[in-house]
Formats: structure tokens, C-alpha cells, sequence
């Protein structure tokens, strides 16, 4: 559950930092399914900004702009929703060891 929790770490930083979320009065929601085989995590952010969340290829040196490759990771999908109130991430990790992986 280690890569859940970066996940979730991760998703709600960027929700506060990069969108009305981190105002005054903002905030996010986060909802999280479980089942036997997937766990699923999303962030519904504020909005406010242009463009949606997206993976950003940066060089080694760069002090931001990886959080969401690094999701991209770690998850087995990662879908970008946008809405008239903002965009949820979700990302979708396995549930249990996968051959060639390790459980989240």
C-alpha cells in the first residue's frame, strides 16, 4: 500500500498547489475504491486553471514537473478527467503482486 499512499501524497499536493484547491477557501475530494484485484485513487481538484493535469517530461535536474510521471509510475492507468469545476485524477493500481511487479 506504499505506492497508494505516494499516490494519494502526491495527487493532493499537486491539487493544492497547482489549482484554486490551495486558496483561502478551496479544497479537494478524494475517493479511494477497493476491490480484490484494483485499488483506485482519485483527486478532484478546484480547477482553475487552463489546462489539465498531464505528465511532463523533465531532465534530472528539474526541482518540479515529475510528480505525475512518477504516478504514472508507479499506477497500472492513470486517467485525467475534466469537468466545468475543475479535473480528477484517478490512478489504478493492482491490488495484489502481479508477475513482473509487486503488490501496492
Amino acid at each position: 500500500m506504499r505506492d497508494a499512499e505516494l499516490i494519494v501524497s502526491e495527487l493532493s499536493a499537486n491539487a493544492i498547489l497547482h489549482t484554486a484547491s490551495g486558496r483561502e477557501a478551496g479544497s479537494f475530494r478524494l475517493a479511494v475504491a477497493v476491490t480484490p484485484q484494483v485499488v483506485a485513487v482519485s483527486v478532484t481538484d478546484d480547477g482553475g486553471t487552463r489546462t489539465a493535469p498531464k505528465i511532463e517530461h523533465q531532465d534530472q535536474e528539474a526541482e518540479h514537473g515529475r510528480g505525475l510521471g512518477m504516478v504514472s509510475a508507479l499506477a497500472h492507468r492513470v486517467v485525467v478527467h475534466d469537468s466545468d469545476h475543475g479535473h480528477t485524477v484517478t490512478a489504478e493500481l493492482y491490488a495484489g503482486p502481479q508477475q513482473g511487479g509487486h503488490p501496492c
